[in-house]
Formats: C-alpha cells, structure tokens, sequence
C-alpha cells in the first residue's frame, strides 16, 4: 500500500468519525435559535437591577407593556396602520423591480441606457427627498408606499440584474442554437437560473422596506407603529418604546422566513446545492 492510499484512507475515516460525532451531537436549527434566544433574554433579564427605566429597560417590563398594550387595541390598530403601505410599497417594488431587473441584465442596450440610472438611484440617500416626496404626495398612505417603494425597489432591481448576468451563455446559446424565440429562452432559461438572486433581492428587500417602513412614520404624519416609538420616546416611557421595536424585528424575521420557505417551492435545487456544501 502507497502512502497516498495510507494516506486518503487515513483522512476518509477521519471525515466518517467527524460526520459521525456531528449526527451525535446534532440538534435543528430551530432548536440552536430557540437556546440563544433563552439565553439573550435570560442574561438580559438578569442586569435588570442595573437599567435605569429612564435609558433601558428589560423584558419582563417591556412584555407587561406589550399586555397593556394589546389589551387597549392601541397595538393592534398601529399595527394595521404600518403594514398596508408596507405591502403596497414591497409589492411594488417587487413587481416593478424584477422585470427592470431582468431587462437590464438580458438587453446590453437597455443596460447601457438606464444602469447608470439604476445605480446612481441605488447610491442616492433617497431619505434626503422624503421632504419634496411630502410636497409631491402629502403626508397619508401615499408618501408613506412610495417611501417603501424606493428603498425596497433596488435591492430586488440590483439582485435581478446580477442574476441575469450571470446565467451561463452556453445555456442561453443552447436555446439559440435549438431556434427557441427570445420569450421562451427568457422564460425557461434565464428566470429559472435568475430565481435565486430573485429571492436574494426580495429579502434584502424585506429589511429596507421595514426600515423605510419606520422612517416614513416618523417623517410623514406620526403614526403606526413608529408613531408609538416617537411618542413614548417623547415621554421617556423606555418599555413602551422597546414594544413596537421588538414587533418589527419579529415581523422582518416571518416575513424572511416565509420568502425563504417560498424559495424552496419555486427553486428547489438551490435548496440541495446549499445542502451539498453544508
């Protein structure tokens, strides 16, 4: 037997007892999430004694006023308030952003007539216009969605584009090659190989919206549930505050969540080329 075989066959069983002890000791994704989190609380709740209510505050208080909260509706109502420009905004993006994005990457005119324009948008510090966007379009729902539009709308544009550029040409010259127009090699070719940079854009795009979310309530009429946030921050009500913030976080992370879990339904191979790496 060569060292190289003494050698490989030394590492396979190092890599099976690995595998091995990883199996032992496994434990779901949920369950790891589920410990840190008792853990963060836990060790949050404990310095409680050291949080001036004026600058902090801790969870046991932060979910009694999440109670008093819920029991007056005045958490429900903000709620309600904040998530349908929310919706109408990310919709929007999404529905606008992803054939923007496929047209940039495919059509080297298009992309050569409008990129530029994509990325200086993307560059723009768009909070700068919320002013001239209220002059525009009042200070209601409308400021508010467009708002969310443009923040939510370049990260899901961008993402396409990249995409787009990066399908490999063979399987676009195949298509060619085979006569298929360009509307089919667009729909059977390049959006199955763009999805996943798709679904990359619409979550990045989920934390931007949430964020232009927020912005534009404080900003525009002070309202939902960053109308909360200002008002308790005012009266230095610390755990009221901490309610909707905490709110939001959880909402961003459903709302990941249920995009990432609709990936797996229409882009299912990416699902197992993650799984091959892990």
């Amino acid at each position: 037997m060569s060292i190289i075989d003494t050698t490989a066959r030394a590492k396979a069983n190092e890599d099976q007892k690995s595998a091995a002890a990883d199996k032992a000791w496994s434990m779901p994704d949920w369950g790891v999430t589920a410990i840190s989190l008792i853990v963060l609380i836990g060790i949050w709740e404990a310095a409680a004694p050291f949080i001036d209510p004026l600058f902090g505050s801790y969870p046991s208080q932060i979910f009694s006023s999440f109670l008093v909260m819920m029991e007056s509706g005045t958490l429900v109502k903000a709620f309600w308030q904040s998530i349908q420009p929310f919706f109408a905004g990310y919709l929007l993006a999404a529905l606008i952003g992803i054939p923007a994005g496929l047209l940039l990457g495919r059509y080297r005119v298009a992309e050569a007539a409008l990129g530029i324009y994509v990325t200086a948008g993307y560059a723009t510090p768009l909070i700068a216009l919320v002013p001239l966007l209220m002059v525009w379009f009042g200070l209601g729902f409308a400021v508010k969605m467009v708002i969310i539009f443009l923040l939510a709308f370049f990260p899901v544009c961008i993402n396409t584009w990249v995409g787009v550029k990066a399908v490999p040409k063979t399987l676009i010259e195949v298509g060619t090659a085979f006569c298929a127009p360009q509307s089919r090699i667009m729909r059977q070719i390049v959006l199955p190989a763009t999805l996943p940079y798709i679904m990359a854009g619409l979550r990045l795009a989920i934390g931007k919206a949430v964020i232009a979310m927020i912005i534009a309530e404080f900003l525009t009429a002070i309202s939902g549930l960053g109308g909360i946030i200002i008002n308790a921050a005012n009266s230095f009500r610390t755990a009221e505050m901490f309610v909707p913030i905490i709110c939001v976080m959880i909402f961003a992370v459903v709302l990941d969540r249920l995009v990432a879990c609709l990936e797996r339904k229409v882009a299912p191979w990416q699902s197992e080329i993650a799984g091959e790496h892990e």
